[in-house]
């Protein structure tokens, strides 16, 4: 995978197509492009989109989200309560969601998880659409789920919604 050094700057006013994500001076490409991977994205983001009054969410998909102060992170899907904070995401989402690709490595995607969980977000989801499988990720803990679950507020996502 492709990385290519750059200032804040540069990065914040560069299109890239996909968009990137931005570690300390490294832009990294994301996998994706695959229809699988697409199509899990899709149903996340439409699972969300279709509760959003209900819930009082706001699902975004490949969103910027700064992470810290050298670090922007560009979570397949995120979620967050209430309405979007601005442009570029300086508050933690309340959910960001990574769909896995035949390409991604455990260490990257490990320390994307650590920068959302740092970060405070509450619930950090992968996705493996090959496996058809969903983890729930804690500080040092990722932990197979078979439904995805949060509280305050309290909502359901049934795999099978997702999957199908």
């Amino acid at each position: 995978m492709a990385t290519t050094a750059v200032t804040i700057a540069e990065y914040l006013s560069t299109e890239y197509e996909p968009d990137c994500d931005y570690v300390d001076g490294e832009v990294q490409e994301r996998n994706l492009g695959e229809f699988d991977h697409a199509r899990l994205q899709g149903a996340v983001f439409a699972f969300f989109y279709a509760r959003r009054k209900e819930w009082g969410v706001c699902p975004v998909i490949e969103q910027r989200v700064q992470v810290s102060q050298t670090r922007f992170r560009v979570p397949d899907v995120c979620v967050m309560l209430g309405e979007a904070p601005g442009q570029i995401f300086r508050v933690a989402p309340f959910i960001c969601v990574e769909v896995l690709s035949p390409e991604d490595r455990i260490s990257r995607t490990s320390e994307k998880i650590a920068d959302y969980l740092k970060f405070g977000v509450q619930y950090v989801w992968i996705l493996d659409p090959g496996t058809r499988k969903a983890f729930r990720c804690t500080p040092g803990a990722m932990v197979e789920v078979s439904e995805l679950r949060t509280e305050n507020p309290a909502m359901v996502v049934p795999l099978g919604a997702l999957f199908d």
